[in-house]
């Protein structure tokens, strides 16, 4: 049996945005066990020209609301990027999560071959949907998670690998 586009896009963010949210808050809980203020750490980069802690959050749960909307010919859900503390980033976190809830797998039915259309860099670019999330989603998807994972233990937070899927 094929796999299904539902299958290859909202378990696994539900999956990994779930797994985020623990990596957040072990970084919470350690920045006030070492009286850090949170905007270190939410502020934190790997280096001067990458993006912040925050961003790859918001990028991680745009790119997870994006996917599933774009398969389902939703209206994507517009977030303002104005969180900043980890509560914030949270609240992001758990309101994907909650909007990813609402897909079905008959929603994305037949969307592995249909175009979908993104304005990159100020250009049109289009995918066959099987493409945009293999090719385009998956991978910037997990970069942003990844990022995320590895700014805060590069800034002291005890994490493992169990804990980057949400385990440990």
């Amino acid at each position: 049996m094929p796999v299904s586009m539902y299958e290859v896009s909202v378990p696994v963010f539900i999956s990994m945005l779930t797994a985020m949210s623990h990596v957040l808050k072990k970084a919470q809980a350690s920045a006030k066990e070492r009286g850090l203020e949170e905007s270190v750490l939410v502020e934190a980069r790997h280096a001067p020209d990458m993006l912040p802690l925050k961003n790859q959050v918001y990028i991680a749960t745009d790119m997870a609301k994006g996917c599933a909307s774009r398969l389902a010919g939703r209206d994507v859900p517009s977030y303002q990027d104005v969180e900043a503390t980890f509560p914030d980033l949270l609240a992001r976190i758990q309101k994907t999560l909650d909007y990813l809830a609402t897909f079905e797998p008959d929603d994305m039915k037949g969307s592995e071959d249909r175009d979908i259309t993104l304005k990159i860099g100020g250009n049109d670019m289009t995918f066959p949907g099987r493409a945009y999330v293999l090719g385009f989603v998956h991978p910037n998807f997990y970069f942003h998670v990844t990022t995320c994972y590895s700014i805060l233990r590069a800034n002291g937070v005890k994490l493992g690998k169990a804990d980057y899927f949400g385990q440990g």
